[in-house]
């Protein structure tokens, strides 16, 4: 499977991190140019490698790492997002996943890896005898089954939160700027 993450500041950074932790190649892209991006994927890892959006969407799954402002933006550049599955790492006020889920025709979308803050992140989810935990919540049981497998790749213990409307709603920040119970919520699975 391809992987890339669209949006290269803290989070994606943060999630460039876990992959390259692993030794998982990912490509990632954002407005600026590949060769601006370099010197930071370079100090991550020799397997994060900086594309074109062009060329980091034609991966089958997709971190979505950008201010939700610019999601549609990246949705625009293609026509049917058919064949991948897109992993909503962004945080918008008083907007669902399932809103921005529509900007992407044809996409397995899944919300995930977005309530910790990005320094959390980027440190190895094994903690304390345990795995840190990521949520995800997705329509498309498939897709989060899937995204779920690649959570447990990077070392994380995915826990589904169940669908975008209800699950998604636990992760997301509140119209009135409140932040969903779940948001920045630093959890761990022990292991047996």
């Amino acid at each position: 499977m391809s992987y890339a993450i669209i949006g290269f500041g803290k989070i994606g950074q943060a999630l460039a991190r876990a992959f390259a932790r692993k030794n998982i190649e990912i490509a990632v892209a954002s407005r600026r140019p590949p060769e601006a991006l370099m010197p930071e994927a370079q100090a991550i890892g020799s397997t994060v490698i900086p594309k074109t959006l062009q060329e980091a969407i034609k991966a089958e799954l997709i971190f979505l790492a950008v201010p939700f402002g610019e999601h549609r933006e990246v949705a625009q550049n293609l026509a049917s997002w058919q064949g991948r599955t897109i992993v909503d790492a962004m945080n918008g006020f008083g907007v669902s996943s399932a809103v921005a889920a529509k900007a992407f025709p044809g996409a397995r979308f899944v919300k995930g890896f977005n309530h910790l803050l990005a320094g959390t992140l980027a440190t190895d989810p094994h903690v304390n005898g345990g795995r840190r935990v990521v949520f995800l919540s997705g329509d498309d049981e498939g897709a989060a089954a899937s995204v779920a497998a690649v959570a447990e790749q990077l070392g994380f213990a995915p826990v589904n939160l169940g669908k975008l409307e209800e699950g998604g709603a636990l992760v997301q920040a509140r119209e009135d700027k409140s932040w969903g119970p779940l948001i920045f919520q630093d959890l761990f699975k022990k292991e047996p």
